[in-house]
């Protein structure tokens, strides 16, 4: 009697870092249709929609403007402090949507993972490359501001870091997505992390340089600010942030050794998650 060839095999996972490409590759199609259920299902049956694409970092931009720059006289270096507020925002939205939306992952989607064998890692890769049509939207909002207080004055200019802008991008990536995969294999049995997340993001946010430049900490003669100084410049997202609004609008600060730091750090946070992740999924449906 022939023996039946099978298309797939499904094996035990035993290696500690496990990311198939292969599998994922094959699996390109459900990758997809995850990434469009995510752009198309956010704003849903809201009155405004896609506009919330454009509110949200509008008005943050708006408040922090209010209270940073005009009753903390925050200096911003001769831009806009509009301008200045709004290129940090853009960049920290990416990474904070992408850890808010990976997260959860486990418990959000417990009933599928419990039905259907596919590799579990789309699901938190689909959030993030999702957010990147986000994140394009928000940068378009950013140029189009540029070019308005480019005409008015106090703008900045960018120079040639701005090459390198993919690569923040991929490191606000790998941050998001490994620390929000450790966070949503913690949830599967802690589900009080998932009400501590969104006030650890918000506390992540001010010790990240996005209301202020690294240089007005690094002037301030307060002692408690200088006490969380050496916070804020080793804090990967920090870097991330400065080096964004250095190559746009030429205010903040740029250093290839920081960098490279900063790309190590993601790659290390991303593995960890995945480790993590991997040792998850196969034990999480008794737990959650």
């Amino acid at each position: 009697m022939k023996q039946e060839e099978w298309l797939y095999e499904i094996k035990p996972k035993t290696a500690l870092i496990r990311l198939n490409f292969q599998e994922i590759w094959r699996y390109r199609d459900l990758l997809i249709l995850f990434v469009k259920r995510d752009i198309i299902t956010v704003y849903k049956q809201t009155i405004l929609g896609p506009l919330w694409y454009l509110i949200q970092p509008l008005f943050t931009s708006v408040i922090f403007t209010l209270v940073f720059n005009g009753f903390g006289n925050i200096d911003t270096g001769g831009v806009n402090p509009f301008l200045f507020n709004l290129a940090g925002i853009t960049i920290w939205n990416y990474f904070r949507d992408c850890l808010n939306g990976t997260s959860n992952t486990f418990v959000q989607n417990a009933g599928i993972f419990g039905k259907v064998y596919f590799p579990r890692v789309i699901v938190p890769m689909s959030v993030t490359v999702s957010n990147v049509f986000k994140l394009g939207i928000q940068v378009l909002i950013f140029v189009v501001f540029y070019i308005y207080f480019a005409f008015k004055g106090g703008a900045g200019s960018p120079n040639e870091a701005l090459v390198l802008f993919p690569v923040y991008v991929v490191v606000m990536a790998l941050i998001g997505l490994g620390a929000g995969m450790i966070i949503s294999s913690a949830t599967t049995k802690y589900r009080d992390l998932t009400v501590l997340v969104g006030f650890g993001v918000q506390l992540l946010m001010y010790i990240s340089a996005v209301p202020y430049s690294l240089q007005e900490i690094q002037a301030s003669d307060k002692e408690w600010v200088q006490k969380a100084l050496p916070i804020i410049e080793w804090n990967p997202l920090t870097q991330v942030i400065e080096g964004f609004r250095y190559m746009t609008i030429g205010v903040g600060s740029f250093d290839m050794g920081m960098l490279v730091y900063t790309c190590g750090i993601g790659v290390v946070v991303f593995l960890l998650g995945l480790i993590v992740f991997n040792r998850t999924e196969r034990s999480f449906i008794d737990t959650v």
